[in-house]
């Protein structure tokens, strides 16, 4: 059995923030988990559906692996990338990465992981590996997945080897902390008002405040969308709420390092985006709700509820990032030394 030593196989709510904490934690920098993702600037928002997808999908994140180039670029980490078309090289990078002590992040589609869950495709899965025998990996998933787990090699090579929406080819990846990292309380404005930019101005109306505005205007059609609605619409509220795809996970996540950065920075735009952050994610749980009633009972009106309820959080959030927009422009002061 070949493991890395004094690994904290701590596991937490969201796939990629988990795999970094695990690397980070290695390197001796042990952050929240809504501080990794705030400065990260994971928050976003997308509707995404096309003529080859089965129902269509509500990203409440960036897209898989922007959080941590995001991180590595604001911490100054040397972030290690390595991917390749053949299975044995990929094998070779972990192996090798785990030999010399090192924790690596893998990317892969949740699907095959013996220990899953949820049975459904997911190319954009996030997993620390830090140890392999001759028949099974042992990983770092979150803690609804069981934190510390294990699957057998074979599935783990099904699990990278996958292709289709999200996935990439046998990305694995290490990262190495300076000696002198910069202050992570220093990056705070900066990952704030650039995740705020990107949310206020997307390029297409599927994203940002524009894709929740879109989704208030599409759910409500969901029930013409499936011939399975007693499946689909609790499935998608289930990841919604529970896996954060586009619900309230990543913005509970984003609240709770808002409400981290309040107490660090004294700043009325950010109390002001904390506050309807914290609105934000009650009104979330309420859409998932909704669309899981109206999948149970084929219930027009409970969609037609999710819809306006998903154009207030449009306006909502929209408000949030204006006024984080604004955090450069006010100077805040530090609360603490």
């Amino acid at each position: 059995m070949t493991k890395v030593r004094d690994i904290d196989t701590r596991g937490t709510q969201h796939c990629e923030t988990t795999a970094l904490g695990v690397l980070l934690r290695h390197e001796g920098l042990d952050l929240s988990e809504p501080m990794l993702f705030g400065l990260g600037s994971g928050l976003s928002f997308i509707y995404w559906d096309s003529k080859n997808m089965g129902f269509p999908f509500l990203g409440g994140r960036v897209k898989p692996f922007e959080l941590t180039r995001n991180l590595s670029t604001r911490l100054g980490l040397e972030l290690l990338v390595q991917e390749t078309t053949s299975p044995r090289r990929a094998w070779e990078n972990v192996a090798a990465a785990v030999a010399a002590g090192h924790p690596v992040g893998l990317q892969l589609d949740s699907y095959y992981l013996d220990y899953f869950g949820s049975k459904v495709h997911f190319g954009g899965h996030m997993v620390a590996m830090y140890g392999y025998d001759d028949h099974d990996a042992y990983l770092v998933d979150t803690a609804p997945q069981g934190g510390a787990v294990s699957t057998s090699l074979t599935s783990l090579a099904q699990a990278r080897s996958a292709r289709g929406p999200m996935t990439a080819k046998h990305r694995s990846f290490t990262l190495t902390a300076p000696k002198s990292l910069p202050s992570p309380r220093g990056q705070i404005i900066p990952a704030i008002t650039a995740c705020a930019d990107a949310f206020l101005n997307p390029p297409i109306a599927n994203l940002g405040h524009r894709g929740i505005e879109k989704a208030g205007k599409l759910v409500p059609t969901w029930l013409q969308r499936t011939d399975n609605p007693q499946r689909d619409l609790p499935q998608a509220a289930l990841l919604m709420e529970k896996a954060g795809t586009g619900g309230a996970l990543f913005r509970n996540l984003y609240r709770d390092f808002l409400a981290e950065c309040t107490q660090l920075l004294d700043s009325s735009h950010l109390r002001t985006g904390h506050r309807l952050y914290s609105e934000a994610a009650s009104l979330w749980t309420e859409v998932a709700a909704l669309i899981t009633k109206a999948g149970e009972s084929a219930d027009a009106p409970c969609l037609a509820q999710a819809g306006t309820v998903l154009r207030d959080l449009s306006r909502l959030e929209c408000a949030a990032m204006q006024a984080l927009s604004c955090l450069e422009s006010e100077a805040p002061s530090m609360n603490k030394p």
